[in-house]
């Protein structure tokens, strides 16, 4: 019997993925094992799911593919190998097509494509995802890279009032720039927030059709669900009933569609802090810089 709390939390650890299909623009996620699949799709006003095992896979397979006569794991290998170029948006030429359709409430993806020389298709039967479903793979995520970004800022506005201090050292000793057109006014942090929140924020925020999510977050939205998953199991190892339901992800032995290699996105993401910067009471600790950095920095100064 396939292991369903796999294929749960397999599927929370992996990246969105946009695509376009015909008119529809939709995120999706997927997770595939030998013994069944979880399936996560988006259009950015509802959510639909699909889980399976394999007995429901060999009987899928038997009505819509009446010629082929295979084991489930092989159905679940060749429905990986036409999953993953479509998430990782990779052309292949020929190697399978993909449309969908809205019947009543429920999202139809249909597949074609070949399988040792004869037609093979399928249907991905889609249902809308309960409400603690989308609180699991988009709720509670956005939450935490909402507040792993504020931290962030929290941490480089303190970088940079360091900064201004080892700067303000250096004028203070007699040194003066020695190019007029690097010259900064010292950072304030409510000013650089009143701005941005004026000047950036309309086009920062612009959800459009979820593909800004999907390019630039999705290192930070993996890192987000493991911390998560590691959370979750901690708890259940320590025995917490409210988690003890809760498993970790298995071997990737018996992965085919696992996290993949390398993030959909190309664009890197900040490094997530480990903690909150202290506050800005009392003197700030003024950071130690090594003898090359401090020699380029006194080289702007004459």
């Amino acid at each position: 019997m396939v292991n369903m709390e796999e294929l749960e939390q397999g599927l929370l650890m992996q990246p969105w993925a946009w695509l376009q299909l015909a008119e529809n623009s939709l995120l999706a996620k997927a997770y595939i094992t030998k013994q069944g699949y979880a399936l996560l799709v988006s259009d950015l006003q509802e959510v639909w799911h699909e889980q399976v095992d394999a007995s429901v896979v060999s009987q899928r397979a038997k009505e819509l593919n009446k010629r082929l006569t295979a084991p489930p794991e092989a159905f679940l290998c060749h429905l990986d190998e036409l999953l993953r170029p479509l998430l990782k948006d990779i052309v292949c030429p020929g190697k399978a097509t993909f449309s969908c359709e809205r019947v009543a409430e429920a999202l139809i993806l249909q597949v074609r494509s070949e399988l040792s020389g004869l037609p093979f298709y399928w249907t991905f039967h889609c249902i809308l995802a309960s409400p603690s479903l989308v609180s699991q793979h988009l709720i509670r995520p956005l939450m935490g890279m909402s507040l792993a970004l504020q931290c962030q800022v929290k941490e480089l506005a303190t970088l940079l009032c360091m900064k201004d201090l080892e700067i303000q050292d250096y004028q203070e000793s007699g040194a003066t720039l020695s190019r007029d057109r690097l010259k900064t006014e010292p950072f304030e942090e409510n000013s650089f927030l009143e701005q941005f929140m004026v000047e950036k924020l309309p086009e920062a925020c612009s959800v459009g059709d979820g593909r800004p999510f999907v390019t630039n977050l999705q290192n930070l939205y993996m890192a987000v669900t493991r911390q998560e998953v590691q959370v979750r199991q901690k708890h259940q190892d320590a025995g917490d009933p409210q988690t003890s339901s809760s498993a970790s992800v298995q071997g990737t032995d018996s992965q085919l569609l696992n996290q993949p290699e390398e993030p959909v996105s190309s664009a890197p993401s900040l490094p997530v802090p480990d903690k909150e910067p202290t506050g800005t009471s009392g003197p700030v600790k003024r950071p130690q810089l090594s003898k090359v950095k401090r020699k380029k920095l006194r080289g702007l100064f004459s």
